[in-house]
């Protein structure tokens, strides 16, 4: 494996990698729209979506990736943001069980909110049932299909299980999403020349 699940899942532990959002920080500055332009968060995040795969260079694409993981992080509840924060705190502390239950609240208090499902898939995979990590990463992805993160956790995932030619393709589609990643780049160069080979 060439990155931790941690990384992939985006675990608060690893700040520099995607995913990982650090709830306190909710100060961001986008590049202001086009005049006309909608300024909902649907079409903002829209906008650094298309930026980040058009970045030069993986300090512009770094940049881009906090903004889109700084508006990841915001669930619209005070509450769940609050609990985010104890959960992600107790992952850090090693106390799986605990931030597995903080987790399983946030889901019930917002079920629409794509990092609660990111974070228990992350919590989950610590705690050695990758089963139902898979599952909560379906449910990510279900409702932010660009979601690197969860692409690259369930890649992680399928490697382990020995399912090259998938996690390949879960490597491949985060890829394309934020192409100046370092940790995808080596994932998918680690595999493709041998599961295209196999295929050939």
């Amino acid at each position: 494996m060439t990155f931790g699940l941690g990384a992939a899942l985006g675990q608060d532990s690893a700040p520099a990698q995607p995913g990982t959002v650090p709830h306190s920080d909710t100060t961001d500055n986008p590049a202001a729209p086009a005049p006309g332009a909608s300024r909902s968060p649907a079409a903002t995040l829209d906008r650094l979506f298309e930026r980040l795969a058009a970045a030069k260079s993986p300090e512009e694409a770094k940049g881009i990736a906090n903004l889109i993981q700084r508006r990841w992080a915001r669930s619209g509840s005070d509450t769940a943001d609050l609990l985010m924060a104890r959960a992600q705190e107790a992952m850090r502390s090693k106390e799986l069980d605990l931030a597995i239950e903080l987790l399983d609240r946030i889901i019930s208090l917002e079920p629409d909110w794509a990092e609660g499902w990111n974070q228990r898939a992350n919590a989950l995979f610590l705690a050695g049932d990758s089963i139902r990590s898979m599952i909560d990463i379906g449910e990510a992805l279900k409702r932010e299909p660009r979601h690197y993160g969860a692409m690259m956790g369930l890649g992680t995932i399928l490697r382990q299980q020995g399912d090259d030619k998938r996690a390949l393709i879960a490597y491949r589609r985060a890829q394309e999403i934020y192409p100046q990643f370092e940790a995808i780049k080596d994932a998918v160069d680690s595999l493709k020349t041998e599961v295209d080979g196999r295929d050939a």
